[in-house]
């Protein structure tokens, strides 16, 4: 079994500690395509949004993060991700969808500044604070789900907890991570504790090392971000959308498919 990934991806990481809670055998690839929005080879017959996660078991080719996971869910039941409960189900549900949506965009946000250099001085420094701030609003909603529970479904690692880790692990590398002995730095710190998301943790973060080098690709039009709708979204009513024309005009940035397959032509003077 395969999984198109990037460590770096918070989807693709919710997807590989699933995998690994449930024991099952798999290995990983960087799609040589990746970041290019090309539409020839492999990883796009598989998707042809061209993202990562994609999970190719024998004829069956799955992309998209939630329908892998519910696909997992289901090939391999035992042991359980989602509850039995049905409003159980929609609580960890919903919260991967915050997660998903809403919280990696701020990620993804605050990643634009950090490492691909979208953005300097007072603009820079303004989306750095708008991403700190919207981090601990998200971390507080996350906080009050969990309340005083090990886990966000309670005594066991379920769905909620494997979708929440890469977010919250992504704003602790930033420095943006929750308050020191607080109950979300205390899931924090149980979860590095799992073999599945531990091994998780430690692939993002030989990847995050390497970013330095690899940024340079995304600024020069070797390799295009992708700006999602949630993405374009959180640059667009948090002050960047300068950043976006920027990118358009410079050719450094593409939106999802079908478009995304076109390299977008620049803005007339």
């Amino acid at each position: 079994m395969l999984l198109y990934e990037h460590p770096l991806s918070s989807y693709a990481q919710k997807v590989k500690i699933a995998l690994r809670e449930k024991g099952v055998a798999f290995t990983t690839e960087l799609p040589e395509t990746f970041g290019t929005g090309r539409s020839d080879g492999a990883f796009a017959q598989a998707n042809p949004r061209t993202e990562v996660p994609v999970l190719i078991d024998g004829d069956a080719r799955i992309f998209d993060s939630t329908i892998i996971l519910e696909y997992v869910e289901e090939r391999w039941p035992a042991p359980p991700l989602l509850p039995r409960d049905p409003a159980a189900r929609a609580f960890a549900r919903m919260t991967e969808d915050v997660c998903d949506t809403q919280y990696e965009a701020v990620n993804w946000g605050f990643g634009e500044i950090l490492w691909f250099r979208r953005a300097t001085g007072a603009l820079a420094d303004h989306l750095r604070e708008e991403a700190a701030a919207q981090t601990r609003i998200l971390q507080d909603w996350l906080a009050g789900r969990l309340g005083a529970a090990e886990w966000f479904g309670g005594e066991r690692f379920g769905w909620a907890d494997a979708a929440a880790a890469p977010m919250v692990n992504r704003s602790v590398h930033y420095g943006l991570g929750p308050a020191e002995g607080s109950p979300l730095a205390r899931w924090h710190a149980r979860l590095r504790e799992r073999p599945s998301v531990a091994q998780t943790f430690r692939e993002f973060d030989a990847a995050a090392a390497r970013m330095a080098e690899a940024a340079d690709l995304y600024t020069t039009g070797g390799r295009r971000r992708e700006y999602r709708d949630h993405r374009l979204e959180w640059m667009v009513k948090s002050g960047g959308v300068e950043v976006v024309l920027a990118g358009l005009r410079d050719r450094t940035i593409r939106f999802p498919w079908p478009d995304g397959a076109r390299r977008p032509e620049a803005p007339a003077d």
